[in-house]
């Protein structure tokens, strides 16, 4: 895709609905859950219930993972820094962004090297961390799942000025816009197309 069309494509929203999807009753994703997998696949079902969109880039359900693309060679690489809490973005190996990020307090952001799970949801409401609600896309916004329940995604205003340091509980935070400018970046070429590196 060219890069004029891939930018076209970052700032063109999916058409939401006007409810925003929360359940009171769901739970906080605990990425080091041992059935964290059962979890997500209940959220998925509710996301989906409630946006009427797909939990996963359908394109990315029906191939299966294999080799490729890797790090500056794939179209999208998010580089995170936890040492800078930075994220760098390059597009066809070009530095395109640099957001300020929030990691996990004490180390509880793994380190990463591989494409995104191909879960992305647009809205997600974390009970157990309430933190605000971004816009009515609750305090997740724009996550892209790098795995298991580990993610990249927006934060409330109440986070912003934790932007820079760790201040999460595992997942990696961003400004909203810069988390939608990075979720539509993925959903414009598919997960295959993107690689995440957190270090």
């Amino acid at each position: 895709m060219p890069l004029k069309a891939l930018f076209l494509t970052l700032f063109t929203s999916l058409t939401l609905g006007a409810t925003a999807w929360a359940n009171d009753e769901i739970e906080e994703l605990n990425p080091y859950d041992a059935d964290i997998e059962e979890t997500l696949q209940r959220f998925d079902a509710e996301y989906e219930r409630a946006t009427g969109l797909p939990s996963h880039l359908e394109d990315d359900l029906m191939t299966p993972m294999q080799g490729g693309c890797y790090r500056e060679t794939c179209y999208i690489w998010a580089h995170v820094n936890k040492a800078s809490q930075t994220m760098n973005v390059y597009i066809e190996g070009r530095l395109t962004f640099s957001w300020a990020v929030s990691t996990g307090l004490r180390g509880r952001t793994p380190n990463f090297d591989t494409h995104p799970s191909g879960r992305v949801y647009d809205r997600y409401t974390s009970t157990k961390f309430p933190g605000g609600n971004y816009r009515g896309l609750g305090n997740m916004p724009y996550a892209v799942f790098i795995r298991g329940g580990f993610a990249i995604h927006g934060t409330p205003e109440g986070n912003w000025r934790h932007l820079g340091r760790p201040a999460s509980h595992g997942c990696i935070r961003l400004h909203p816009d810069n988390g939608y400018a990075f979720n539509r970046l993925v959903r414009s070429v598919g997960a295959r197309r993107v690689w995440i590196t957190v270090n």
